[in-house]
């Protein structure tokens, strides 16, 4: 349990806990969509957020894009691209681990977190609240006070003047959310499943542009050229080669991977992706297993000898 009071600088009266400790998903900046593939789960959620009284619980496996869906939702907030009726709603992501413990509003005057969000989101219209791990709104082995935000949370929830979407894995919820019954009728269950090798490779066209821009750095190859590649990084990072006690699922280790291109390519003051550096990024991944990585590194130096070549690579 964290008792630590924090002391606030700041006017009473306007202090906010969603400003203060929330993270606005409809304001971001999204330089591409970040939920490719994923139409299916943000109808579902967005239907279960216009159903009275109910919130929405994505259920999935680790690293197959939950938050991603959620930032979908923001990101076609921002372009209108949803029912007039949550076109003015804001969403807003909030961390349990932020919300344990008192803060001192005044000298001396303390005021619990979880209290002062509740009762903001009641007097707030058009919020709908974003909750990451939200199994822990309810496991008994993190701290009472968890317990009590859900207990909390009920009663506005049930009116519908407080709209969640809950993420969580599968097997967190089958372990703690399923044994609440009263929190779990206040949700409708939206299943997110691991996307298909296809849908992966096109999630990393689709994002790959977003590396760039956070980077400075561009990949140089036509569209065959990237394709290729990312069909390489997803093969490779399928279920029979990713070592699950460290890596993620689809597309989470897929973008990982590709990630850690971009980052060699920083690391040498390069502004442009090259062979090399897609090349040890694979070979030095610590999500793959090492018997499928030097399967791989073979079929890596045979797939694109052409740019290879073209490059005078070393890939020794």
């Amino acid at each position: 349990m964290n008792d630590k009071t924090e002391i606030l600088d700041f006017d009473n009266s306007k202090f906010s806990i969603l400003k203060t400790y929330g993270e606005n998903l409809t304001s971001k900046n999204y330089v591409t969509n970040p939920a490719i593939g994923r139409e299916k789960e943000i109808k579902e959620v967005i239907l279960t957020l216009l159903t009275f009284e109910k919130s929405a619980m994505l259920v999935g496996k680790p690293g197959i894009g939950k938050t991603a869906i959620v930032e979908g939702i923001a990101y076609k907030m921002q372009r209108g691209d949803v029912p007039d009726v949550i076109k003015n709603h804001e969403i807003v992501k909030i961390n349990v681990s932020n919300l344990l413990g008192d803060v001192e509003v005044e000298r001396g005057v303390k005021d619990n977190k979880l209290q002062r969000l509740v009762s903001e989101l009641q007097e707030k219209e058009n919020i709908i609240l974003f909750i990451d791990e939200a199994h822990l709104l309810v496991s008994r082995n993190t701290s009472n006070l968890n317990v009590d935000f859900a207990n909390m949370l009920k009663p506005v929830l049930d009116r519908g003047s407080v709209k969640m979407i809950g993420a969580t894995t599968t097997e967190e919820y089958d372990q703690y959310i399923l044994r609440d019954r009263a929190f779990l009728r206040r949700f409708l269950k939206v299943e997110v499943k691991e996307p298909s090798t296809d849908e992966t490779v096109n999630i990393l066209m689709g994002t790959y542009p977003k590396f760039e821009k956070q980077s400075g750095v561009v990949i140089p190859y036509t569209d065959y050229q990237k394709e290729k590649i990312f069909r390489f990084i997803v093969d490779y990072t399928d279920e029979y080669r990713r070592i699950y006690e460290i890596g993620n699922r689809y597309p989470d280790i897929s973008l990982t991977l590709l990630a850690s291109a971009f980052s060699n390519a920083v690391f040498e003051n390069c502004k442009t992706l090259n062979i090399t550096h897609i090349f040890n990024a694979f070979r030095n991944s610590k999500n793959i297993y090492p018997d499928s990585i030097k399967k791989g590194i073979i079929e890596f130096k045979e797939l694109f000898k052409d740019i290879i070549m073209e490059e005078n690579a070393n890939l020794d």
